[in-house]
């Protein structure tokens, strides 16, 4: 079924195109649906496309050493996905997972190089989010670098959330503890733990699907080593 045009607006990258460069892109977009885990992507596969999130969350993965997957960072609707291999042309660094029912839009990447090349808006929104990509892998591979899970985890949660209009950190559409455990390399159980010792401690907060970071000085006390994560 053809991809209305308008429906395109809905995507930040694209929303300060004109209408007959939207039109032209809608026709050529593939529209698909993911059941949860399934791989929309992997570091193996060597035709690239552009992706756009509609619904459902993302997640790029990586393995370490000892075999396990490894979260490096999350796709939320209306973002892209997969603009490395697309400018470059080289495999991507990642394998992006579906960790929930998700439905994405891709243009294939010779026609997403061009959009890339030929519209300033968009090579600047790109770059911008290269930057971020290589800002977010290196602040995760240090975060792994630390020795217990329960800093690990601190340093995690600091790094995922967002200031509200309020003021207060949060996340929001927090993620499972299973797909923090992936983040952090660690165990769905271990994670549990370590929430409901965070919780007691009203240093987080939940409302609904919202996660509120009440104490960020002891998160970060904890990250850093200035306080010895509880037992």
């Amino acid at each position: 079924m053809p991809i209305a045009f308008q429906y395109l607006l809905k995507f930040p990258l694209l929303q300060d195109l004109p209408q007959d460069t939207l039109m032209r892109l809608s026709a050529q977009m593939d529209d698909r649906l993911f059941a949860r885990r399934e791989v929309l992507s992997t570091k193996e596969q060597t035709h690239f496309a552009l992706g756009f999130l509609v619904s459902g969350r993302l997640q790029g993965v990586d393995e370490a050493v000892d075999g396990r997957s490894v979260g490096l960072f999350f796709v939320e609707p209306g973002d892209f996905f997969g603009e490395l291999s697309v400018v470059d042309g080289r495999p991507a660094a990642e394998h992006v997972v579906a960790v929930s029912k998700s439905r994405a839009l891709f243009l294939e990447a010779s026609v997403a190089r061009r959009l890339i090349f030929e519209q300033p808006s968009i090579a600047q929104a790109v770059m911008a989010r290269l930057s971020q990509r290589v800002r977010e892998v290196t602040a995760q591979r240090t975060l792994l670098a630390l020795p217990n899970p329960f800093q690990r985890l601190c340093v995690q949660l600091l790094l995922l959330a967002r200031t509200s209009a309020s003021g207060e950190a949060v996340l929001e559409s927090a993620p499972t503890h299973q797909e923090l455990a992936i983040m952090i390399n660690s165990s769905r159980e271990t994670v549990t733990r370590a929430f409901q010792t965070l919780i007691l401690r009203q240093v987080i907060e939940r409302e609904g699907d919202h996660l509120y970071l009440r104490d960020t000085a002891f998160l970060s006390d904890v990250g850093n080593g200035r306080v010895e994560p509880p037992k």
